[in-house]
């Protein structure tokens, strides 16, 4: 089967790779539809943060199942999911709690790529979210709608969720990128009254304003924390969605919250400690982390994005086949997609 390999920092290529098998009586075999470029892969393809070399790559899929493990009873051949990146058991404390994207029970080390024509998918009779119909029922604008739920629309909602967002409140997302721009989506759909997106780049604060942003706010630091203090007349906002990751980002978040306010945190963290002190003197609550997409996209999200109450699937700016693997990546590098999509079969 062919599979997008990471090769080295800057360098992707395609290879033909033994086709995925169930190897685990939880496993299923899944015939990717479409998958795409995740901002959390940059790190890696431009060498900030290590990954094995020679490595299958991908987290994020919809497809068709094509055959499943023995133990596996809720989805069966022929059934159209969505492949979250957890895994999740869906009995374990974590699940239960609704935490799966820190299931307990981990199957196997091995790593899958879910840029490829086949992906092994482990824990598939809970974590695989079942989708109405077939490919063929949905517009192609859908079919991106329902690949964003495999990753960045539900890790946009956990930011929300995380942060504790409700009806009439003031958000600020960190990151215009495309789980920040989902963060947008998300605490519109919390009943958010106010959201200040920070972007500095117009395709993404036209998307932003589109998705519900009503303020954007192209300073960084110090500067767009004044300006946010300028726009809550001093107060700061109730809820601050995290989706960057970086120590500017996580310094400037927890400074534009009122006191009291909740960050929630899903930006991957690219440094090792934090200084937690200004979270005290301000009573600033800091939750997130890897989100809960089974568990969401099954309480709230899928359904939205069927009912057609919101359209994640705008984030992807670009399209490429399996083969222009290497010009996915460097779009979305060079910041000329948002975030790429991976057709790979009908």
């Amino acid at each position: 089967m062919k599979t997008a390999v990471f090769v080295e920092p800057g360098k992707m290529v395609v290879q033909e790779l033994p086709k995925a098998q169930v190897k685990q009586p939880t496993d299923a075999v899944l015939k990717i539809v479409r998958a795409c470029v995740c901002g959390s892969d940059l790190w890696w393809y431009r060498g900030i943060s290590k990954r094995q070399a020679n490595s299958p790559v991908g987290h994020e899929a919809i497809g068709i199942v094509e055959s499943v493990g023995a133990a596996v009873k809720n989805v069966k051949p022929g059934d159209f999911v969505i492949a979250p990146f957890t895994h999740g058991c869906g009995h374990c404390a974590a699940c239960l709690a609704g935490f799966d994207g820190d299931c307990l029970n981990k199957t196997d080390d091995e790593i899958v790529g879910y840029q490829g024509e086949y992906l092994r998918f482990k824990n598939a009779d809970w974590a695989l979210v079942k989708v109405p119909g077939q490919p063929a029922d949905y517009t192609d604008a859908q079919l991106n709608d329902l690949l964003a739920l495999s990753d960045v629309m539900a890790t946009g909602y956990h930011a929300a969720a995380s942060a504790e967002v409700k009806a009439g409140d003031t958000v600020v997302v960190m990151g215009d990128g495309a789980v920040g721009l989902c963060g947008v989506i998300a605490a519109k759909l919390l009943g958010a009254t106010r959201i200040i997106a920070m972007s500095r780049h117009a395709d993404r604060q036209a998307l932003a304003k589109e998705f519900g942003a009503t303020d954007i706010i192209a300073e960084r630091g110090d500067e767009a924390v004044k300006k946010v203090q300028e726009l809550t007349d001093g107060a700061g906002a109730d809820a601050v969605l995290e989706c960057v990751g970086t120590a500017l980002s996580v310094d400037t978040a927890i400074k534009v919250g009122r006191p009291g306010a909740v960050v929630g945190r899903v930006g991957v963290p690219q440094k090792a400690e934090m200084n937690t002190n200004e979270l005290f003197w301000r009573n600033i609550g800091l939750r997130g982390g890897i989100a809960s997409v089974t568990t969401d996209d099954r309480k709230v999200l899928l359904d939205a994005v069927l009912k057609g109450d919101i359209h994640p699937g705008k984030v992807f700016t670009q399209r490429f086949s399996l083969d222009e693997i290497q010009a996915a990546y460097e779009a979305m590098d060079q910041r000329r997609a948002i975030k790429s999509l991976l057709v790979i079969s009908d």
